[in-house]
């Protein structure tokens, strides 16, 4: 679903589960996002993190993000893995 371009920072704009099924410090994993975007994650509990939206949005500037996460494990060696999320901003009348 879109979000609409008057959302309030501080919204949350999806959740994301991440997993690992190793065990102990092999097992956990930690999550960012790439690039220099409007949005934050914040971790909401052991294996979720909450995409927020951190600033205002302007549709005519941009109708769409396209937010790379990436999911890195403390193993040894690290392991990692990156998933795309498109988010597209629907307009409010600006009149």
């Amino acid at each position: 679903n879109p979000i609409p371009e008057d959302a309030v920072p501080s919204t949350v704009v999806a959740l994301i589960n991440v997993r690992d099924r190793d065990s102990g410090e092999n097992g956990e994993v930690s999550c960012n996002i790439d690039g220099d975007l409007p949005f934050r994650l914040e971790l909401s509990s052991e294996n979720t993190y909450k995409l927020i939206l951190a600033s205002a949005l302007d549709r005519e500037k941009v109708s769409a993000y396209n937010i790379t996460m990436a999911a890195r494990d403390r193993g040894s060696p690290a392991l990692s893995s990156r998933a795309a999320l498109v988010l597209e901003v629907s307009d409010v009348n600006d009149n």
